[in-house]
């Protein structure tokens, strides 16, 4: 008997041609993705449904697209309606009325944004950072990063809150979505070198306090549907950083990856050859944060 999540994978590309990583070898597959709410077939793109639902289209018209699969945020549904409420209602699918597989993301991208913005990617720290790479130079700072996770004032009404590994994954396992994230923290490509290094080391702590959590919880709701948890990678534009963060995580009792941070389209192919080199192939991964449907085909 199958597990409730699996992926098997379907095709793989010829070793041969464009797209090569390490060795010259090409890690691109088609596959299908198997959850309690049915199957994803890969490649996929995921659209997001960030506080349960599609701006202006109802969950009927998105499987008339073709929709396999949504995903929303864990952070913004925390905040309204409250992750108690959607676990009283029987989990994210039929919150949402979307009787499909479901992904929910850790909340760390909407926390620790709170800090100093960057474009759309956000620094924790503005100082070195020239006028021009600030999006609201005189906004208040509302998030704090530390060793243990976040502490920040919330948007909606200013109240002190705290997110730290087990509170996201406490969040995600009550919201009820098919696939969850670890809690990571995001860093940016204006970022020092010796940040991003500190910053990967302190994610994979977390992504270890991240499994260990899911796992007590697992047991402690099995009579609930089988939760995924994907850990998250970092790295940045560093390669050594970005392969690091694979071996890490991969050590990890993990179903799936994320990869994650400041992903410049023109290095997101390359970025992700990077950690397919050191990634087992029989689980599935997931790129954040991408906003087109072609991103998909150039990682």
């Amino acid at each position: 008997m199958k597990e409730p999540f699996y992926f098997s994978i379907s095709k793989r590309l010829p070793q041969s041609g464009s797209g090569l990583g390490k060795g010259g070898k090409r890690h691109g597959r088609s596959g299908i993705i198997h959850t309690p709410h049915g199957d994803i077939h890969t490649p996929a793109f995921i659209p997001v449904a960030t506080q349960a639902a599609i701006k202006g289209v109802l969950p009927e018209k998105m499987e008339e697209l073709g929709a396999q699969v949504l995903l929303s945020n864990a952070f913004h549904l925390h905040e309204r309606p409250g992750e108690e409420v959607i676990d009283e209602m029987g989990g994210l699918s039929k919150f949402m009325n979307w009787p499909h597989p479901t992904y929910t993301d850790s909340g760390g991208f909407q926390v620790l944004s709170l800090g100093a913005g960057f474009k759309k990617v956000l620094a924790m720290d503005t100082s070195g950072l020239s006028k021009e790479d600030i999006v609201a130079e005189n906004s208040e700072r509302r998030a704090f990063v530390d060793e243990d996770g976040v502490d920040f004032k919330s948007p909606l009404n200013g109240s002190k809150e705290r997110f730290s590994a087990e509170i996201s994954i406490g969040i995600q396992h009550k919201i009820g979505a098919d696939v969850i994230f670890t809690f990571d923290e995001l860093t940016t490509l204006v970022d020092p070198r010796s940040y991003q290094e500190e910053s990967l080391e302190r994610t994979f702590r977390w992504a270890k306090r991240c499994v260990a959590e899911h796992e007590r919880l697992t047991e402690e709701r099995k009579g609930k549907p089988y939760q995924a948890l994907f850990g998250v990678l970092q790295g940045a534009n560093y390669e050594d950083l970005r392969r690091k963060a694979a071996k890490q995580i991969s050590s990890l009792n993990v179903d799936g990856f994320g990869i994650g941070g400041a992903l410049e389209k023109k290095i997101l192919g390359q970025i992700c050859a990077w950690i397919a080199d050191e990634l087992p192939e029989d689980k599935p991964r997931h790129v954040l944060g991408i906003a087109a449907v072609d991103d998909v085909f150039a990682g």
